[in-house]
């Protein structure tokens, strides 16, 4: 499975993920999200920037317990940044999140 943006064919694996992490872009975050449905706000660059920054720190995608504590304090959540992230994410955290920030599939984590 592929996905063409601006004139790349991007290796998608068979549920949607992007196969090599190092391809995702802006263009290919736009192009997710357009298959998903979500229009991408600022908070969503700014929670891909945080996952991209950590996949790059760690070589691992962040746990979505990194994701909910940015949420709640950088972006100023507090109590409501689990709910506030499937806001963002109606899907959920792997299934959204992880997807449109360029990760590989998470296999052993839960939706949440």
């Amino acid at each position: 499975m592929d996905l063409q943006v601006a004139g790349r064919s991007i290796d998608l694996d068979d549920e949607g993920y992007l196969v090599d992490p190092e391809d995702w872009d802006e263009e290919t975050a736009r192009a997710l999200a357009a298959s998903e449905d979500i229009e991408l706000t600022e908070d969503h660059w700014k929670v891909f920037e945080f996952m991209r920054d950590y996949y790059t720190r760690s070589g691992i995608a962040a746990d979505a317990r990194f994701v909910i504590k940015f949420v709640a304090e950088d972006l100023g959540k507090g109590a409501d940044a689990r709910s506030y992230l499937f806001t963002l994410f109606p899907y959920g955290y792997v299934k959204q999140a992880c997807k449109l920030a360029g990760m590989r599939r998470p296999r052993a984590w839960s939706s949440g």
